[in-house]
């Protein structure tokens, strides 16, 4: 926060206090001097500059805090900004978060500037700074040119310096915690879309306003750039490949079969002969199973014991709770069911859905044929509750009848 939000802050939990006597006491905590260093304010031309920065953040995904980053685009000109939350600063995120700004803009501006780090240098060379291949292969598809700023000079990147912090403040912080990284990715756009709409106070236009003149003299940019690493892998006995100390799961037929891994900052896809055969959400934690049921399907049904201790079927907390609840002595009907579900794309939600209204309707007990005679049917048909012991029996009768018919 700046010293006006922690005014603001104080003031909203009733504190009678003075804007300078919180600058002041700030200043004595950070033990700032005067700065002695003079600062040449620049000039810029629509379109001419863009500076990248990075930025660590603290927030708190599905109940687990965490270190993450920020990384921000501003236009020198327009002093529009672009932010992306990742879970690493790492090449993947740099790639990444160049395609979706040019994406985003729809325009390529003539140079972006970068401080010194690692994602953008790969080495030195003397005073020169070697740029690194991904840097080399943006600069090659989108035709720009970069700088790189002095070291320790941060400030050499121009009056939009402090991008990161305006974003962040202004995002995250006064709230960092969200239920899932869909979430912090949601309300950091929507922060974005209230700086865009700012009305600046030099010119006294907003940063979409101004935008819009640059784009006027920037060429338009080209489709976007792929940003994947990829590799092979073989698959092993647990129909498993591994990516950095974790494990995604394959389908279990692909026996000892080379699977190419196309790696993105939030996803794996896994390919057998250029057909996608799995798609993972990625772990940044280390030593996970992420595995999913389905691809185990053809081997339970020859293992069906093997179904209630596995990872595959512990993955799904729903899927666990209805197994220990209705199927633990008919594991082979559960497995049934499951296969009728992938087959006709039943999602988990749908699922649980038609098991509420078995419970609802008084079902004494639920079988893996009354649960497909329920997803067969639309959503909006209702059971009817039956009134009376005879009428459960004749219920259950022309159930078995409706099987033999099938």
């Amino acid at each position: 926060m700046k010293n006006s939000d922690i005014h603001e802050h104080l003031e909203n939990q009733g504190f009678d206090i003075g804007y300078t006597t919180v600058c002041t006491y700030i200043s004595l905590q950070k033990g700032k001097t005067r700065n002695r260093e003079a600062y040449i304010r620049q000039q810029y031309e629509p379109g001419t500059v863009c500076e990248f920065d990075w930025g660590e953040i603290r927030l708190e995904i599905d109940g687990k805090p965490g270190r993450y980053y920020l990384a921000v685009f501003t236009s020198a000109y327009s002093n529009y900004r672009f932010a992306q939350v990742f879970s690493r600063q790492d090449t993947l995120a740099f790639l990444e978060s160049h395609t979706a700004f040019f994406a985003h803009t729809n325009v390529v501006f003539g140079q972006i500037v970068y401080d010194n780090m690692r994602v953008a240098i790969a080495r030195f060379t003397g005073i020169e700074k070697e740029p690194t291949e991904a840097l080399l292969q943006l600069r090659g598809h989108y035709q720009f040119t970069h700088r790189f700023t002095n070291f320790y000079r941060g400030n050499e990147k121009g009056h939009v310096e402090r991008s990161v912090e305006h974003v962040r403040r202004k995002s995250f912080g006064v709230k960092s915690t969200f239920g899932s990284m869909e979430e912090a990715h949601a309300w950091l756009g929507k922060k974005l879309i209230a700086i865009y709409k700012a009305r600046q106070q030099l010119t006294g236009k907003t940063a979409i306003e101004l935008l819009g003149d640059e784009k006027k003299v920037l060429p338009a940019a080209p489709i976007p750039q792929e940003s994947a690493e990829g590799g092979s892998r073989r698959r092993d006995t647990y129909a498993t490949v591994s990516y950095k100390t974790n494990r995604y799961s394959v389908p279990d037929h692909l026996v000892g079969s080379f699977i190419t891994v196309k790696v993105k900052t939030d996803q794996l896809e896994l390919f057998d002969d250029q057909q996608c055969v799995a798609l993972h959400i990625r772990s940044y934690d280390k030593h996970e199973w992420i595995v999913d049921i389905n691809h185990y399907l053809e081997t339970f049904k020859r293992k069906p014991r093997a179904l209630g201790g596995s990872v595959a079927l512990a993955s799904s907390k729903y899927l666990k709770e209805l197994f220990e609840a209705h199927f633990q002595d008919t594991p082979r009907e559960f497995i049934n069911l499951l296969s009728y579900c992938r087959h006709h794309e039943i999602t988990d939600h749908r699922l649980s859905e038609v098991v509420e209204r078995l419970h609802q309707s008084g079902v004494r007990q639920i079988t893996a044929a009354k649960i497909e005679v329920l997803l067969g049917n639309k959503v909006e048909d209702k059971l009817p509750p039956p009134s009376s012991e005879t009428t459960q029996m004749a219920v259950a009768q022309l159930h078995q009848i409706s099987l033999l018919l099938n």
